[in-house]
């Protein structure tokens, strides 16, 4: 399944700071794709490295890194479709606070789970967690033009927030217990980091959202 956007609402503003997320997230791929695996070791978040208090600075760094073309593309779909909303209830600045604090909440919810992993992580993914997080508090009832995927067929329905990210975050949950009984990751996804990311974003909702949003 993948959102394609709130079809329950339309924007009064334009979500400056979700498109400049979009493209920052472009740019540092771009770096990515051009100088190969030492960019990626160098500003990804190793586990053991923040354990040791080193190399803060990846926490940040990492939230605009991406494994790949799908990797990328999936993530700022997802973050397209829910982020303008969450823009507009909190506002341009916080709303970015809130996106870096996500993104934060996310990685720290992967680090605790295992300090002394080596494995780099990277992904914007736990900050966009965060935002649907957010989403699922303040416009649960919003349909989401989802598209799903049958096989060869494809079709376009209209899914309420809270069952679309509601079966998001279950997915996540499953995955998580999967990964724990056969004793090791599944596929490399930091499943914990995108549960954090939900839990943090669900809990900040109304905190960030301004009054009278």
């Amino acid at each position: 399944m993948f959102p394609l956007g709130d079809a329950s609402r339309r924007l009064g503003t334009i979500p400056v700071i979700t498109i400049a997320l979009v493209a920052a997230n472009a740019v540092v791929f771009y770096f990515e794709l051009t100088q190969g695996e030492p960019f990626i070791l160098r500003w990804a978040v190793v586990p053991s490295v923040i354990a040791r208090h080193e190399h803060y600075e990846t926490i940040v760094s990492a939230m605009f890194m991406h494994g790949g073309w799908m990797h990328i593309i999936g993530n700022m779909i997802f973050l397209w479709s829910f982020g303008p909303q969450i823009e507009a209830v909190m506002g341009p600045i916080r709303y970015l606070l809130f996106y870096f604090l996500g993104g934060i909440a996310a990685f720290a919810a992967q680090i605790a789970a295992d300090p002394t992993s080596t494995i780099p992580n990277l992904g914007a993914s736990g900050a966009i967690a965060a935002v649907m997080g957010a989403f699922l508090v303040i416009f649960p009832r919003d349909q989401i033009r989802t598209l799903i995927f049958a096989g060869v067929f494809t079709r376009i329905v209209y899914l309420p927030a809270i069952l679309l990210i509601g079966l998001w975050f279950l997915l996540q949950v499953l995955s998580v217990n999967m990964e724990q009984a056969q004793g090791e990751a599944a596929g490399g996804v930091a499943y914990l980091a995108h549960i954090g990311g939900a839990i943090f974003g669900a809990a900040a909702a109304k905190i960030f959202e301004r009054r009278g949003g």
